[in-house]
């Protein structure tokens, strides 16, 4: 990531001749570009006061209010070095653990009696110093079928514990060196809403301990969350492969003091058993004797599993994970019970107390917006629902020169032609009848994917007299067929045909309106400093491709409003870039001091050209998928190469700029405390379990179904505009109703639907088999664009002149 600047001040360059004196900088290593800042660096925005409108309601959540007892006292922090006899560092993961609870017990009295807490990886805390300044313990670990205790790693004569050492027994040597102290008064601190430089680190210690206490249980760790050995949290979800339920951990700071998170987490570990079972149902083996070497060899319980699931096995995890509210409710509450953190020892030496009972809070259930239908018709949606029956669209689209393509056997395309016409002119929408249908040949479907998609490419050559404006693509059974991403890639990118692809189903009325709203837009009534002043509203994100695939790059995508004052209309703008890096390095890009080839200024110039050639004066953000650590990134890089965007095309173009983090990935829920249903739609939160001084609040804009319902956790880390806090909320809730493919509210905001869809379609039509050089025409300034501007790539091609100002991520799989 490099944010290019056209200027260099005096101040700078005076910096530049002093620093010739100093020692040459390390070199950066392969691969890494570094990330030039601007001087003045913005900081996150402070809350403004709370928001008023909407009903109020009495609320539960899974937050834990926790009493920490003023002390002058320190986290002492240690750095642990694990070597083996014969002076070789442990590499090996999961034995330090088992290394560091034996030297407890071997050497208590030397450490002072003082308990620790140990990460699992290199870094033990204490509450104040242990004895001594040089520390070293050998330690001898057993077989685990063993239950004698040998102190020392080589037992002498001298020794007054002696033991024959098993044949697989193993020497360690534990060295402790002191790191750093951190005050546990930071935390106090920074629930005054003051500025602490340790707290987070204080958290961190406080969760180390959580984690050990679940380790000294017995437990699966993974990262923040801990998982019984307990036949029935777990259920099979095919292929050798077992959901397990656990518990997820963690502390936070709120407006009503420290507070412990505590939910109900899903892992994935394989099916414990005889390894060639686990073949025969995992790899489909058929010929055992194959294997017949494996069928002694055992899978030993919790072992997790990380390979990409199939679509059979999501749908399952996702069906066996879904727990209603009460019953999430009563687990949590249950099972931190259970863990009996009263009990340690090391807990209690830091003075705090955790309330058995979960937090009560306030929300507020904000009225839904008015959505305008045709012939100058209203909706007012119910429980973040709404129906279409005997409406029309607004802006009707008219469908000419279009056919269909069958990749089914199985699909009748005379009644689905006939109940389209019809619905769509029951919509308002002039639908001509298809020019031709053309069927998949039998012999064709036996080929790989993108061979039939060629196959099907000559078949509409011969029959269509052009080139169709539209294609009715009907895929075989499975809804995420193999057909997808090449159809996808053909139309898009080398024809330049807008397409919409559909599965086989049970295929009525309400299935053919979603369909059909593809391809229209929704309008929201006018929403005050959006509708009124020329406003553009920006959408990004990055799709990362999945665990292990560290040869295949990341995805960025930003999408951007058009044709203002509507905000329902997007473009996109995608880019590929290094693998696993969240910031977008892509924004802004000069190639000459006339030329900037970056995704902004594509999508500022569409702006402008779609709106009567006005620049919008307010600029609304936002970004998906980033942690609170990366906050301070967001605001002065990636917002800063936005800004120097719009300066390189008018140096006198100043708009006011919003920024807003919206946050899926987390773990608070809320609960209604007489109801068994989850929270009603367009429940908001934004006191007691919100942060003590940043501007952030929980958002429920959709119904759940299925389920307990996940707020997005909204974070607002910049506003220029002045919005009132109302007002900015009932935007963010707006916005989660004009998302086009639905007729019910979406859990986060349509533009950041959007973002994500534009990135996960995108990264299905790279060609990311032959990978060896990605990495290094990404590092080198390889553009790797998909957009309009910027020139192609060959892992991320360049979609079509005739469908880049399309909302083709909205024409998915129905």
């Amino acid at each position: 990531m490099y944010v290019a600047f056209m200027t260099l001040n005096r101040k700078t360059k005076m910096k530049h001749e002093a620093s010739k004196a100093l020692p040459p900088p390390p070199v950066v290593p392969p691969g890494v570009v570094p990330v030039k800042v601007p001087g003045s660096r913005r900081t996150l925005m402070a809350r403004r006061g709370f928001g008023t409108r909407g009903q109020r309601i009495p609320l539960l959540t899974n937050q834990f209010n926790v009493k920490l007892s003023s002390t002058t006292d320190h986290f002492y922090q240690y750095n642990v070095a694990l070597f083996y006899e014969e002076g070789k560092p442990v590499e090996a993961k999961g034995v330090g653990r088992r290394v560091l609870e034996m030297l407890y017990k071997l050497y208590k009295s030397e450490m002072g009696g003082k308990e620790f807490a140990y990460d699992g990886e290199k870094t033990l805390y204490t509450v104040g110093p242990l004895p001594g300044t040089t520390l070293e313990f050998p330690v001898l670990l057993e077989n685990l079928s063993s239950n004698r205790t040998v102190r020392g790693g080589s037992p002498s004569e001298g020794e007054t514990k002696r033991s024959r050492r098993p044949p697989q027994s193993k020497s360690y040597t534990v060295k402790p060196n002191y790191a750093t102290t951190i005050p546990i008064q930071a935390i106090f601190n920074a629930l005054r809403g003051q500025d602490s430089e340790h707290f987070h680190e204080a958290l961190r210690v406080l969760d180390v301990m959580l984690r050990q206490h679940a380790a000294k249980q017995g437990c699966l760790l993974v990262r923040q969350s801990f998982f019984h050995i307990d036949p029935r949290n777990s259920m099979s979800i095919g292929g050798g492969v077992v959901s397990l339920q656990g518990f997820y951990s963690g502390f936070r700071s709120t407006q009503a003091g420290l507070s412990l998170n505590m939910d109900v987490s899903t892992t994935l570990i394989l099916k414990p058993g005889k390894v060639v079972d686990f073949l025969l149902e995992n790899q489909n083996v058929k010929n055992i004797r194959e294997i017949d070497w494996m069928k002694l060899c055992e899978l030993i319980s919790l072992q997790r599993y990380t390979k990409p699931l199939s679509a059979l096995q999501r749908a399952k995890l996702a069906e066996q994970s879904a727990l209603k509210p009460h019953d999430r409710m009563n687990c949590v509450v249950n099972e931190l019970k259970r863990s009996n953190y009263a009990a340690d020892p090391l807990i209690n030496s830091t003075g705090i107390t955790i309330n058995m009972m979960c937090t009560q809070v306030e929300g507020r259930v904000l009225e839904p917006p008015k959505l305008t239908v045709g012939n100058g018709g209203v909706v007012l949606p119910r429980g973040g629902y709404w129906s279409f029956n005997n409406k029309t669209l607004v802006e009707p689209t008219q469908i000419t020169r279009w056919a269909v393509v069958n990749f089914s056997a199985r699909c009748d395309i005379d009644s689905l032609r006939r109940d389209l016409l019809r619905c769509g002119k029951a919509k308002g929408m002039h639908l001509e009848e298809p020019h031709s249908v053309i069927q998949e040949d039998l012999n064709s479907s036996r080929n790989p994917a993108p061979i039939r998609v060629e196959l099907m490419f000559e078949a509409m050559k011969r029959k269509l007299p052009g080139r169709p404006r539209f294609l009715l693509c009907i895929l075989p059974e499975r809804k995420n067929h193999e057909i997808y991403g090449p159809w996808k890639r053909k139309c898009l990118v080398e024809d330049g045909i807008v397409t919409q692809c559909m599965a086989p189903m049970t295929i009525n009325d309400l299935y053919l309106t979603h369909l059909l709203l593809k391809i229209n837009a929704k309008h929201l009534h006018s929403i005050p400093l959006v509708s009124r002043i020329p406003t553009i509203i920006f959408g990004m994100d990055v799709y990362h491709a999945p665990p292990g695939r560290s040869d295949i790059p990341s995805i960025a995508a930003v999408v951007s409003s058009r044709k203002w004052p509507l905000i329902s209309r997007y473009r996109a703008s995608v880019r590929a870039q290094s693998s696993r890096v969240e910031m977008i390095d892509a924004l802004f890009k000069p190639v000459s001091p006339k030329k900037d080839e970056g995704m902004i200024r594509e999508l500022l110039v569409d702006f402008y050209q779609s709106t009567h050639k006005l620049k919008p004066k307010h600029v609304i953000i936002f970004r998906d998928g980033v942690s609170e650590s990366m906050f301070d990134q967001v605001l002065n890089i990636e917002l800063e190469q936005i800004m120097q965007a719009c300066k390189f095309l008018d140096d006198e173009w100043d708009p006011k700029f919003l920024v807003v983090v919206a946050q899926k990935r987390h773990h608070t829920r809320f609960f209604q405390p007489r109801s068994e249903a989850n929270v009603p739609a367009g429940t908001i939160i934004d006191t007691k379990v919100c942060h003590p001084k940043n501007n952030d609040f929980y958002l429920c804009a959709h119904s759940g179904p299925i389920g307990t319902t996940r707020p997005t956790h909204y974070h607002v880390l910049l506003d220029q505009i002045g919005f009132s806090v109302d007002d900015l909320q009932e935007l963010v809730h707006s916005l989660s109703y004009v998302y086009q493919k639905s007729t019910y509210a979406k859990a986060v905001v349509a533009p950041v639907c959007y973002a994500h869809q534009a990135a996960a379609q995108m990264s299905l039509f790279g060609t990311f088999d032959d990978m060896s050089d990605t990495t290094s025409s990404l590092s080198d300034g390889g553009d790797g664009s998909s957009s309009g501007g910027g020139g192609g790539s060959a892992q991320l091609p360049e979609l079509h002149e005739n469908v880049r100002s399309s909302m083709f991520f909205c024409l998915t799989t129905r």
